[in-house]
């Protein structure tokens, strides 16, 4: 019986991947570099902040070390935020889908690539910060998706409240390849949602759903 269930943010719960596309370009055009959409969804938006800006300081598109990376997420924070504030809201499909696990008593948490702050930032606005029991963020790991520390983390901290929890009783709720590689690398049952790749490249997924609201008790096995 599934007892968790751990969700991806951007791309899963708030529509902002765009916003992040949107904000590191922003920050990039400093350098006179963009990021081309296409490439950011292939190679880049499965990364954290700091292993984007790592990685085309690698390949040479940007003239900084990665001493100045710390700088450079930070100045990114800044400008996320000021488009969610106009841009960012929760995909249809989040607010049934939360009802349905509330009325069955199951555990709610967040683990994503995304700031801590940014997420909270998010929940905040849409009044949903209270719904999740713990979030772990990219400031949490040393190493992004689709390494699976941050669901292991995840599971560490919610065993803290319910010591009998195991990785066979939580679901993971993914948008990406990455982050469905690093759900099951923790040992983890994956639901994809096809919002920002299309259902052939999330073939990995135990079950995939167009929306959060498509998935039912009995695939909670509830």
């Amino acid at each position: 019986m599934v007892k968790a269930v751990i969700f991806d943010f951007d791309g899963v719960i708030s529509d902002s991947e765009i916003l992040h596309f949107r904000a590191f370009n922003k920050i990039l055009a400093q350098f006179g570099f963009q990021i081309e959409k296409p490439d950011y969804y292939l190679k880049y938006l499965g990364l954290t902040d700091k292993d984007c800006y790592k990685t085309l300081i690698k390949q040479g598109h940007l003239p900084v070390t990665e001493e100045n990376v710390p700088e450079l997420v930070a100045q990114k924070k800044v400008v996320y935020q000021k488009l969610a504030e106009s841009d960012g809201h929760i995909i249809d499909g989040v607010l049934p889908f939360i009802d349905l696990l509330n009325h069955h008593g199951i555990i709610k948490a967040i683990c994503s690539g995304a700031l801590e702050a940014e997420i909270r930032y998010t929940l905040s606005h849409a009044k949903l910060e209270d719904e999740f029991i713990t979030v772990v963020a990219a400031d949490h790991v040393m190493v992004g998706k689709p390494d699976p520390q941050g669901y292991c983390l995840t599971l560490t901290q919610l065993q803290e409240l319910d010591c009998t929890l195991t990785t066979g009783q939580c679901i993971v709720i993914e948008d990406s390849h990455w982050g469905l590689a690093a759900a099951q690398a923790a040992g983890m049952k994956t639901i994809a949602v096809t919002n920002s790749y299309p259902a052939e490249q999330l073939g990995m997924a135990d079950k995939i759903v167009a929306n959060l609201d498509q998935i039912t008790a009995d695939d909670l096995e509830l």
